[in-house]
């Protein structure tokens, strides 16, 4: 038996039945019948979706893919009673930074695949699938919790002070362990600030700029923002369709990621068609799309019972750095100084949502930008 603090490696290995399970799922689809099948305007378009399916069956290798991720150094870690799954590459230089890269939904760790070895010059990196994601347990969790969860990873790893990135979920999250836990993390590199509108603020004390966003987030989300609504409030409903239809999964999946797209080019926004799958793979490898969407459920709780709020909408003094590509949420800078100590905010010349998976040079860049000015810390 695992005792709670023994890390121990892991190494990825999909059984064949899960396999072959797929592959009948994926020429047995019951497609929909449509009247614009090749639009885009009413969600994932249906001639693209065929076209994805039939390179799946036909041209798509998991095992190659799988072989590819087990070259990193992976390990798992009971936490709290959660089991947690991470990439742990070390530093060529042992007095680096420690830098926790944190994913978020529908990427997964393997958002950051393409950089993790050109950054270990400089860094101690480690990738964690979050709780309820891919090799992790599938518990969902809110923002709040997982900052708690990821802080107990870097101190097992014997890392006191350490440097965080994320977008999406994992901007939520990085924003918290700011608050949660100044004294151990150095700095924090967001992508997205994820402290949303609520539809509480006072219009009044705001800039015009602060209001434009307001509006355009309020816009966004009664157009392009089902998803959002949906994971907050039925996930177990949406669960069980695609948990069991791999088509269906690719489909939700895709037209969220075409939000992002620009000329509905979804593989470009997402690295390309074989990153998107094996992105994709390890949802539905894992059956943790479920426990994934429900996160969008605890963090509404969060912010809406929580005496206070969740973590990351509290002010923190941690210094922040800011990268937002073009095709991302562009949040005016004086909403980012609500709650975060703006060290840098910079404007991406290209890229989207998926930066490290689209543009991992350039992402790459910002990260050294953020953190190779601060200080190591011995471990």
């Amino acid at each position: 038996m695992k005792a709670d603090n023994e890390i121990q490696a892991f190494k990825i290995s999909i059984n064949q039945s899960v396999l072959d399970d797929l592959y009948n799922r994926l020429s047995h689809t019951r497609w929909a019948r449509e009247t614009t099948p090749n639009d885009w305007e009413y969600g994932t378009n249906s001639k693209y979706l065929h076209e994805l399916t039939e390179y799946w069956i036909n041209s798509y290798d998991w095992r190659k893919h799988e072989a590819e991720l087990n070259k990193f150094a992976q390990y798992k870690t009971k936490i709290d009673n959660t089991e947690i799954h991470f990439i742990h590459e070390r530093s060529t230089h042992s007095d680096s930074m420690p830098l926790l890269l944190l994913h978020g939904w529908p990427d997964s760790f393997y958002l950051y695949h393409k950089i993790i070895h050109s950054l270990t010059d400089s860094f101690h990196v480690v990738v964690p699938s979050l709780p309820g994601f891919g090799f992790s347990d599938k518990v969902a969790m809110s923002g709040d919790a997982t900052a708690e969860i990821m802080a107990k990873l870097m101190s097992r790893l014997g890392y006191t002070g350490f440097a965080v990135a994320g977008g999406d979920l994992g901007a939520n999250v990085a924003s918290a362990m700011a608050v949660m836990f100044p004294e151990n993390v150095k700095g924090i590199h967001l992508t997205l600030i994820f402290n949303y509108p609520t539809g509480r603020e006072d219009f009044s004390k705001l800039t015009e700029a602060e209001r434009r966003y307001v509006s355009q987030t309020q816009q966004w989300m009664f157009t392009q923002g089902a998803y959002v609504m949906m994971h907050s409030t039925k996930p177990q409903s949406l669960a069980q369709g695609l948990n069991d239809s791999p088509t269906g999964l690719a489909a939700w999946m895709l037209s969220y990621i075409d939000t992002d797209a620009q000329n509905h080019d979804v593989e470009h926004a997402f690295g390309s068609r074989d990153e998107f799958l094996t992105n994709l793979m390890i949802y539905w490898a894992t059956e943790t799309i479920g426990s994934a969407i429900r996160t969008y459920a605890e963090n509404a709780r969060s912010t809406y019972t929580q005496p206070g709020g969740p973590k990351s909408a509290q002010k923190s003094t941690v210094p922040a750095y800011i990268s937002l590509f073009p095709r991302g949420v562009q949040v005016p800078r004086e909403w980012a100084e609500r709650t975060l100590n703006v060290q840098r905010f910079a404007k991406m010349p290209r890229g989207g949502h998926f930066a490290p998976l689209e543009e991992p040079e350039l992402y790459t860049q910002e990260i050294r930008a953020a953190f190779t000015k601060i200080p190591s810390v011995s471990n």
